[in-house]
């Protein structure tokens, strides 16, 4: 199981890796890669403080930003019967199937 650690406002992906004996962090949504390896949560949060400072340093000699930017828009492929049961929800809610599909969306994401 993946977790998520937040460290200056950006996150990361934190699992443990078994052949390092080490938790393993990879901040996610960054124009580039940042990781960082340590033994215990503490000092994986303060090894995470220090990775990210060095990408955050380079981003801006480099004159990048550092976090991705997200169009808004994807695609997503699911059966038809599902798209039947989401399109059957939408219409009985008073919803588009647009924005049903936020709606269910944020619900999982926020509980």
């Amino acid at each position: 199981m993946m977790n998520l650690m937040t460290i200056n406002g950006y996150k990361a992906i934190i699992h443990y890796d078994p052949i390092l004996d080490k938790f393993r962090g990879e901040f996610i949504g960054l124009n580039g890669g940042a990781d960082f390896y340590a033994t215990t949560i503490e000092a994986l949060k303060k090894e995470g403080k220090a990775s990210l400072k060095v990408f955050l340093e380079m981003c801006e000699e480099e004159g990048i930003p550092p976090l991705k930017e997200y169009s808004g828009k994807f695609n997503l492929r699911v059966s038809p019967e599902l798209h039947a049961q989401i399109a059957a929800r939408a219409a009985a809610e008073g919803k588009s199937l647009n924005q049903c599909v936020k709606d269910l969306l944020g619900d999982a994401i926020h509980s």
